[in-house]
């Protein structure tokens, strides 16, 4: 069985705001950022952890990397308490949030990784063989000797990830890696975390509003909402639980007027004038409904097309809440000065 690396039971946490309650009035209101969470998440995998804004996202990443003290519940990182062993944790995790950065602003990147190596008491040859290994894989040698301050947020983005990884962290938390990049920095962001998670030497927690990062880097999924867990496994879990089926595009060599109607799979649309049709796999597999059409039609062309996980997150998040389930509609109005996302 594979040892858990992250583990959380009834995490919790609740902030304190002040709201205005008439002309000269205040009053003191508890606002709920994440209300009981559990999770259990296994060496070298890699979770996709998601959800709305201010549904708790990064508020849960600030409590398991040490940054917020939780209001109830227990949490273990690496066997570590995050904030009561925050120094030691430190030393074993790397975080990478998307608006903040860890590089020293004015310096050349090459400078910033040459300190981290000092600040994380990284031996000089393992420290070398790592950042040889990003400079490959991230195509950092460009830009090694730019100052941070001039670089592009690809290249910066890029730079963050290195200097996360060159003290070999046994878990990497990433909050947004990609957000804001154009599509050639996107796609070296994930063919890289792709490479990592394939090693099996990392876990890895990413959230992201990008669900093709979900989609292409992370086989389980949870999904959070108003502080609460609203699923968790695989990402074909929640297509089949929420998401509308897959289709089947039918090209056909003349035009149809009147299409072939087919039990458990029925025609969403028709295009091209008819010489296209669209339909929907209920109750029967693609070959069934490909079979049934042949002898109904002459087929020139079959594509099958997966439903959108935007569009199965989206179904997700207008489902009436399970009582079962503990999803009540729990207030995440914002907070001064500490997000709830």
């Amino acid at each position: 069985m594979s040892e858990t690396v992250i583990e959380a039971r009834g995490l919790r946490k609740e902030f304190e705001v002040r709201v205005r309650a008439g002309q000269l009035r205040r009053e003191k209101r508890t606002v709920t950022a994440v209300a009981g969470v559990d999770l259990a998440v296994p060496r070298g995998e890699m979770l996709g952890y998601i959800g709305p804004n201010g549904a708790g996202k990064s508020t849960t990443l600030k409590m398991l990397t040490g940054v917020l003290t939780p209001s109830a519940g227990d949490v273990r990182v690496c066997g570590l308490v995050p904030v009561a062993q925050r120094t030691r944790l430190a030393a074993r995790i790397g975080v990478v949030f998307g608006q903040r950065s860890q590089l020293w602003w004015d310096l050349p990147l090459r400078d910033s990784f040459d300190l981290l190596r000092y600040v994380f008491r990284v031996p000089a040859a393992a420290h070398a063989a790592r950042l040889r290994r990003c400079r490959t894989l991230l195509d950092l040698d460009e830009f090694l000797d730019i100052p941070v301050r001039q670089l592009s947020l690809g290249q910066r983005m890029r730079g963050e990830l290195t200097a996360a990884l060159l003290h070999a962290p046994e878990v990497l938390f990433l909050d947004e890696p990609t957000i804001g990049l154009d599509l050639v920095s996107k796609q070296a962001v994930r063919e890289f975390i792709a490479d990592l998670g394939r090693s099996g030497d990392t876990t890895l927690v990413l959230t992201t509003h990008d669900l093709a990062d979900i989609e292409r880097l992370c086989r389980r999924l949870v999904v959070i909402d108003h502080g609460r867990v609203v699923h968790d496994g695989s990402i074909e879990d929640l297509h089949a639980r929420y998401g509308s089926p897959r289709q089947v595009l039918v090209d056909v060599a003349e035009p149809v007027t009147d299409p072939p109607r087919v039990d458990g799979a029925p025609l969403v649309r028709t295009e091209l004038d008819g010489r296209r049709l669209c339909y929907a796999l209920e109750s029967v597999t693609a070959g069934e409904l490909v079979r049934r059409l042949a002898g109904l039609a002459t087929l020139r062309d079959i594509a099958i097309v997966e439903p959108d996980i935007e569009d199965v997150v989206a179904t997700l998040y207008r489902t009436p809440a399970d009582p079962g389930q503990g999803c009540s509609m729990i207030s995440t109005t914002t907070v001064p000065g500490a997000s709830a996302s």
